[in-house]
């Protein structure tokens, strides 16, 4: 059955194939709750990068009613998209001009913004959806689940019979890699290490590693530099933020932080700084529904000699042309630790 909707005010038409307007839906967030939602949806405010990426993998671009306020910093990168009306920060959205926008749905991570955003949205009767989309053993779960509601349920299912093979293709790799380097993976703030439950681990054992922090008690403890040396890591991988990697024309500003890495007091003496193996990751890669790039660049980078044949660069190309419809450009990785800083 088809139902034929006029969508003020932005008058286009939408042909919705689904169950009858008005039905329930109901799934299941990140967090394991189940969720009621209204059928069809058509209007929805993304409150963070990781949602808005995936809806447009789900080209569903058009049913982005609002965004969130950081989206303005990477224009080139979102196009049409950051000149949708904004609610706020990711973390702390205006819930008034959510509200202003009427939406038929709100996404959000699985822990923020807090409880607040339910209890607020509840008063306008305006579900929320909480999906992380960074947590690669859960990303192909998610994206299913929010194709089934948006009904985009083909284009779900291509992203996710793309993701499994290029994720298959590592995995295959790594059960015949003879051992498990020692990797230091630290998060955007300096000394906070990505420790178990966190995406940086996920990824760094996904591409092979044994993260020296991952037999610690929380998702991101803070260590320190003692600590770190005493664990003598054969690798060092740290996450860049408030960058964008897209617009970006060399690798300068993650080689800062890279030389700022390998400069830190005694580190000179860490395995990974003696062989050069330190490196910087942008934020666009790190996690998100883009981590299989950013795995791709640490199997290059913990098991070099079995990855000979694996180009991120490639990876990431065909990601962005064939799910995000925008040519491959810009820096995500610094460079090679020059021969002198070692």
């Amino acid at each position: 059955m088809f139902f034929i909707a006029w969508l003020a005010p932005a008058l286009f038409l939408n042909i919705w194939t689904g169950p009858a307007l008005g039905a329930t839906m109901t799934v299941e967030d990140s967090l394991g709750n189940a969720v009621a939602i209204t059928l069809p949806v058509l209007r929805i405010v993304a409150l963070n990068s990781d949602s808005l990426e995936v809806l447009r993998t789900l080209r569903a671009g058009e049913m982005v009613a609002g965004v969130f306020s950081e989206i303005a910093g990477n224009r080139k990168f979102w196009g049409d998209l950051a000149e949708k009306p904004k609610v706020g920060s990711w973390r702390d959205p205006d819930m008034e001009a959510i509200a202003a926008l009427n939406p038929d749905l709100v996404i959000a991570y699985g822990w923020n913004p807090g409880p607040g955003l339910e209890e607020k949205m509840a008063l306008f009767k305006i579900p929320v959806l909480r999906l992380d989309f960074y947590r690669i053993e859960c990303l192909e779960r998610e994206v299913r689940v929010l194709g089934q509601l948006l009904g985009r349920e083909k284009e779900a299912a291509h992203f996710c019979g793309w993701h499994r093979r290029q994720m298959d293709m590592i995995r295959e790799k790594i059960t015949r890699t003879p051992r498990r380097p020692s990797v230091y993976v630290e998060s955007y703030t300096d000394f906070h290490a990505a420790g178990p439950g966190s995406g940086g681990n996920e990824m760094c054992l996904l591409a092979g590693g044994r993260n020296i922090a991952g037999t610690l008690s929380i998702p991101y403890p803070r260590v320190t530099s003692e600590w770190v040396m005493s664990q003598n890591p054969e690798v060092v991988i740290k996450a860049a933020s408030r960058g964008n990697g897209y617009t970006a024309a060399d690798a300068q500003r993650l080689n800062l932080r890279r030389d700022a890495l390998a400069g830190r007091s005694a580190w000179n003496h860490i395995p990974a700084v003696v062989s050069g193996n330190i490196h910087v990751m942008d934020s666009a890669v790190w996690t998100g529904p883009r981590a299989i790039v950013g795995i791709a660049y640490m199997a290059r980078w913990i098991h070099p000699a079995f990855f000979l044949d694996l180009d991120p660069r490639a990876l990431h190309r065909t990601y962005l042309k064939k799910f995000q419809r925008v040519p491959y450009r810009g820096v995500f990785v610094s460079d090679a630790l020059p021969e002198a800083a070692k």
